[in-house]
């Protein structure tokens, strides 16, 4: 276990540091699972019911920790991402509470948070400029001092000691302790020079206390200015120059485009309360599915295309490449029922599987088909000489489907760290094969035979027309 608590402390940790804190009370928890777990999918829906139930008022989101989901998110931390952009922060802020509220109520959707949440605690100081000029002081040296005593000179004075015996040089900070800062009172005690060093009392007409002791109460941070609590963002973040809302969320027990489908239905019927100017789009990894899903459907059309105009030139033939891909809808039904046996969610690497299951599916027909195509034109029956393929390239056609049976096990099982990321793939190729096989090795052939039988009656009867059309020559 990993835990980041906070945000770094160091703009330089913030370069190198991949977690997603906003501030000192948010925390990231990262774990890994032992070699022999259960799927990572489980621990996760526990963990969401336990931890919500024992630490009630605490916001617990699960962030994707696997390298694929994060490439699908695009570096987001969520799959859902509903931006609300626009100037007027304060009234898409409204609307964005009330579109909340809403996806609270969408089944299957979880961790739904405002990125940026409106309502971290601040500390307000206002300074008196009139005062702060009487006592000799502008503002920069109050921002100068303040930050100094509550942040360290490292941001504004990096300053280095070289230790003379190992020749290193460690980095100096001043700062004031942090068990000292524990009140409003403390903060305002907090003594205020100029930039320069001296006090602002030796520079203003003021007069020190009867005893001598202390500073001056132009010295004090209190004395220049107000300090008042309040509340501001905890984090600002942009899109496109123009400040923008986050709420993110995540699907679980339901797949991820059902979810969606309800999000944008509460998206648009929540656009025309948005101020004018302002907007609301949904992003994230249900953008990026969509696009996905849209082309490997097209990449899933066009390759059943390009196979069979492919088989087309090879056969010299339109209809027996078409009798060919008529097994392809068994291999398609298999997958589906592969998917919805095993709970698999259709996703890209399903669909992929889907893709490499057509290809060695329709590699398979190719070989009965030929060889039912010898036996044809060797005289047989087309009945006959289809049934007679099917025996002949029974143990050719097995083999070649069991061996990328069993090679696809392990991936189909999860095995391994990380292991159900790939499991869609496995699945779909075994159940593709599995009834695409069976389809091939009985359905085709007999689709082969009845269309050549039909073919070659037709041709008889066409043949034994035009015989008798002919009249019989007499000598």
């Amino acid at each position: 276990m990993l835990d980041n608590i906070g945000v770094p402390v160091s703009g330089i940790n913030l370069t190198y540091d991949s977690s997603d804190p906003i501030g000192s009370e948010d925390a990231d928890v990262m774990i890994t699972l032992a070699p022999k777990h259960k799927p990572t999918a489980q621990y996760v829906a526990t963990l969401r019911t336990t931890l919500t139930k024992d630490f009630p008022g605490v916001t617990f989101a699960f962030l994707p920790a696997d390298i694929v989901s994060q490439i699908l998110n695009f570096g987001l931390p969520a799959p859902i991402d509903i931006q609300i952009v626009g100037n007027k922060l304060d009234a898409n802020r409204v609307v964005a509470n009330r579109l909340l509220a809403q996806l609270r109520g969408v089944r299957g959707l979880v961790d739904a948070r405002i990125q940026q949440p409106g309502d971290a605690p601040a500390i307000n100081v206002n300074v008196d400029r009139t005062r702060a000029i009487q006592a000799g002081l502008l503002q920069r040296d109050v921002s100068q001092n303040l930050l100094i005593a509550l942040s360290g000179s490292s941001q504004t004075s990096p300053n280095f000691w070289l230790d003379p015996r190992n020749g290193v040089s460690y980095p100096l900070m001043a700062m004031m302790p942090q068990y000292d800062v524990n009140s409003l009172q403390a903060l305002a005690n907090i003594p205020v020079a100029q930039s320069g060093g001296s006090s602002g009392a030796t520079t203003a007409a003021a007069s020190a206390s009867a005893g001598g002791a202390g500073p001056a109460p132009q010295n004090l941070l209190g004395a220049l200015s107000t300090l008042t609590r309040g509340t501001q963002q905890a984090v600002v973040s942009h899109y496109n120059v123009q400040p923008v809302l986050d709420i993110f969320a995540s699907a679980q027990g339901r797949d991820l485009g059902g979810v969606a489908a309800d999000v944008n239905r509460l998206v648009d019927q929540i656009r025309p309360q948005l101020p004018p100017g302002a907007s609301i789009v949904v992003r994230g990894q249900v953008q990026a599915m969509h696009d996905s899903f849209s082309g490997l459907a097209s990449g899933l059309v066009f390759a059943i295309g390009l196979v069979y105009l492919l088989m087309v030139v090879n056969f010299q033939s339109w209809l027996d490449p078409f009798i060919i891909i008529s097994g392809l809808p068994g291999s398609l039904a298999g997958i589906a029922w592969m998917l919805f046996s095993t709970g698999t969610r259709l996703s890209v690497p399903a669909l992929t599987g889907t893709i490499l299951c057509i290809g060695i599916a329709t590699a398979n027909s190719i070989l009965v088909i030929n060889t039912a195509r010898e036996f044809h034109h060797g005289g047989q029956p087309p009945l006959a000489a289809a049934l007679e393929a099917g025996f002949s390239r029974f143990r050719p056609v097995l083999m070649t489907a069991l061996a990328m049976l069993i090679g696809m096990l392990p991936m189909a099982l999860g095995l391994g760290d990380g292991g159900e990321q790939n499991a869609p793939l496995g699945r779909a190729v075994i159940g593709g094969l599995a009834l695409g096989t069976v389809s091939t090795l009985l359905f085709v052939p007999v689709v082969y035979g009845m269309v050549h039988a039909w073919l070659d009656k037709r041709r008889a009867a066409r043949s034994e027309k035009h015989e008798s059309a002919v009249p019989a020559r007499t000598l």
